[in-house]
């Protein structure tokens, strides 16, 4: 959630914001009448009760008709106080269901648009000219049925469509996929964890995916738990109700995980196999660093995305994603998106945001300055604390290997015209030292 204070002070920027998002921009007066309403009724509910406090006191005190008078305004008291109270609470309740519905604050140099509205940043490698090469590429299916490394119609017979087994070479790729991507981001300092799959509904609330992401999230309605879209879930709500002290930042993890997805708005697109699924593995980077810290985290999330693309020798681009196609926690994202040879478009396989205090603030997670710290203005509107403070935190997130997509960029930016697959040398000491992938059915 953001900042109220910043809410009240520039309410222009957060309904800019929702504008460029293409959400509800009235949400933002009607949380600053529910914040007026929680904190008028605050100031009421002070007032009665420090007055029937100080009537309290007067009543042993008085005798007669005057103490007679002073029970029955006590008694009125009492009432208006219950009555005050609940009205706070429910201004304090009004106030908390808008709040988190609104939105990160969306980042200034973010382009504003829809999902088409990205700016392209960067490209990577050299895309191959297969007419060139006097064959017709093959698509990532057609190619892991031959390696005997994709099954999805025992997928579908077993679990339904999006479903798939991978087997043999392709259950090897995997496993190789996953220790090299551990071994770079363990690397580069990360602490490599894995996470549970299934989360309580405030780690799922907490990160932002129960709004415009529910429709994607499968839960389990007899035990109150959600399965994760990304082991990003668990590795923000991993310090949930804690406060860091600030020479621990910045904290940096990497989290293998499964990874489950409804696909609910993606009827008709990519049925064709396993590059959009409803179940898949993927190790994720995450960061908690200082709010002033968070951008330059986010080129080094970035950095380490392009430096594991460029090591799988894959041809890529790097796009600045448009404010309406952002999610709801994210302030600013960046995606990698990977030449696939047989769609001829360049299609996302690594993304990495910068969520700012979004997150921290929804999971109370907070870091203790030590005294005497400089000052400083976050993106998010806070500034660096001083003597011992305490204050919310920047939570970031990236991709480093979402496997299916990623072996569906392997099969066909690698393949030869025999239908075999070049295996890209940093692959090759988890594979035992192979250098190809080698066809075993016709």
């Amino acid at each position: 959630m953001i900042d109220l204070r910043l809410l009240r002070e520039d309410p222009d920027r957060v309904r800019a914001s929702q504008r460029a998002r293409g959400e509800d921009v009235a949400l933002v007066d009607a949380l600053l009448s529910a914040d007026e309403r929680r904190r008028s009724s605050g100031v009421r509910f002070d007032e009665l009760r420090a007055e029937q406090k100080a009537l309290g006191k007067l009543i042993p005190k008085a005798a007669g008709d005057e103490k007679a008078e002073l029970l029955e305004k006590a008694g009125r008291l009492a009432a208006d106080v219950k009555a005050a109270d609940a009205d706070r609470d429910a201004a304090a309740g009004e106030t908390q269901d808008l709040l988190l519905r609104l939105s990160n604050l969306v980042h200034p140099d973010v382009p504003v648009g829809g999902e088409e509205d990205f700016v392209t940043l960067e490209t990577h490698g050299s895309i191959r000219d297969f007419d060139a090469e006097g064959f017709a590429p093959r698509d990532h299916l057609e190619l892991g049925q031959r390696l005997g490394a994709i099954d999805v119609e025992r997928g579908a017979k077993v679990s339904g469509s999006r479903f798939y087994f991978l087997t043999g070479v392709g259950a090897l790729l995997e496993l190789a996929l996953v220790n090299a991507a551990m071994a770079q981001a363990t690397a580069a300092g990360f602490t490599p964890m894995l996470t549970p799959a299934l989360v309580r509904p405030q780690s799922m609330a907490g990160t932002g995916f129960l709004g415009q992401a529910a429709q994607d999230v499968y839960h389990l309605d007899k035990d109150d738990l959600y399965l994760v879209g990304t082991s990003e879930v668990a590795l923000a709500a991993y310090h949930m109700d804690e406060i860091l002290d600030a020479d621990r930042l910045p904290l940096r993890y990497a989290g293998f995980s499964p990874c489950f997805r409804r696909e609910a708005g993606s009827h008709g697109k990519d049925t064709r196999g396993i590059f959009r699924v409803h179940q898949f593995d993927k190790v994720e980077m995450f960061s908690y660093v200082a709010p002033e810290d968070s951008q330059a985290e986010h080129q080094r999330l970035l950095e380490w995305e392009k430096q594991w693309l460029t090591s799988l020798e894959l041809p890529f681009r790097v796009i600045d994603v448009a404010s309406g196609d952002l999610g709801s926690s994210a302030a600013r994202k960046y995606d990698c998106e990977a030449w696939i040879p047989t769609q001829g478009k360049y299609r996302e396989l690594t993304s990495t945001s910068d969520c700012t205090e979004f997150q921290s603030r929804r999971l109370s997670i907070r870091v203790r300055e030590k005294s005497g710290g400089s000052e400083a203005t976050s993106a998010g509107g806070g500034g660096r604390a001083t003597g011992g403070q305490v204050r919310p935190l920047a939570t970031l997130n990236g991709t480093l290997c979402a496997v299916p997509r990623t072996i569906v960029a392997i099969l066909e930016n690698h393949q030869q015209a025999d239908g075999s697959v070049r295996v890209p040398e940093v692959l090759r000491p988890y594979l035992g030292g192979r250098e190809l992938l080698e066809p075993v059915a016709k």
